[in-house]
C-alpha cells in the first residue's frame, strides 16, 4: 500500500501478519497487573498459579540452570486463586475469537469438577472470559448450570451477556474485575 505525504514524500506499508499465538497472553497480563495493583493497595491477595512440573534434565550456562526436559506432574486447576474480604476466590481466564459463542472444550473436565468443588465449599468460583472485545465474569454456579442443562458444546454468547457482568477496562486496575465480584457474591455484604 502506498501514501502519498504532502511535499510529495511517497512511503509505501506492508501488512503485517497477525499471529495468535499469545492471543491469552494479553488478558493474563491485564490480570496480573491487576492483581498487583490489589496487593499494592492491600485490596486482595491473588495470585496466578505456576504450573506444577517435573525436571528431568537440566544443563548449566554462564551459571544458571537451563531446564532441558521437563513434564507437566499433574493437571492444574484454575489458573489464579487467593482471598478477598476473607473469602477464598478462584478464576481462570479464557479466551475465544468466536463471535457466536465460547466453546466448552476452552474449559477442561477437570477444571469444571474443580469450579464444581469451590462452591460446594462457599468459595468465589468464576471464569473471566475474553469475547467480542468485552470482559465477562461469568460465575460457576452460572457455568455449571448451563453444562448441567444443555447438550451444546458451546455456551451462547446471548447467555454470556445475560449472566455475566461486564468488566471494566482502566488504568489502575487495568481490569477491576473485583468490582464484578462485589457486584456479584457481595450483594448483600
Amino acid at each position: 500500500m502506498k501514501v502519498q505525504y504532502p511535499n510529495n514524500i511517497k512511503k509505501e506499508f506492508t501488512k503485517l501478519a497477525v499471529s495468535h499465538s499469545n492471543r491469552g497472553m494479553n488478558l493474563e497480563t491485564l490480570l496480573n497487573q491487576s492483581n498487583d495493583y490489589y496487593l499494592e493497595k492491600d485490596i486482595a491477595l491473588i495470585y496466578k498459579k505456576p504450573t506444577p512440573i517435573g525436571v528431568v534434565d537440566v544443563s548449566y550456562k554462564n551459571h544458571k540452570k537451563i531446564i532441558e526436559k521437563a513434564y507437566f506432574k499433574e493437571q492444574s486447576t484454575l489458573d489464579y486463586n487467593g482471598v478477598y474480604k476473607g473469602r477464598y476466590i478462584d478464576f481462570d481466564a479464557k479466551e475465544t475469537l468466536n463471535k457466536t459463542s465460547f466453546p466448552l472444550s476452552n474449559i477442561h473436565p477437570h477444571q469444571i469438577e474443580h469450579i464444581r468443588r469451590c462452591i460446594k465449599h462457599h468459595g468465589f468460583a468464576f471464569l473471566i472470559i475474553r469475547m467480542n472485545g468485552f470482559h465477562y465474569l461469568l460465575t460457576g454456579e452460572d457455568l455449571i448450570n448451563y453444562i448441567d442443562n444443555n447438550d451444546r458444546k458451546s455456551i451462547e454468547y446471548k447467555y454470556i451477556q445475560e449472566k455475566g457482568v461486564v468488566i471494566k477496562e482502566g488504568i489502575r486496575p487495568p481490569l477491576d474485575y473485583l468490582k464484578a465480584v462485589d457486584e456479584i457474591f457481595l450483594k448483600g455484604e
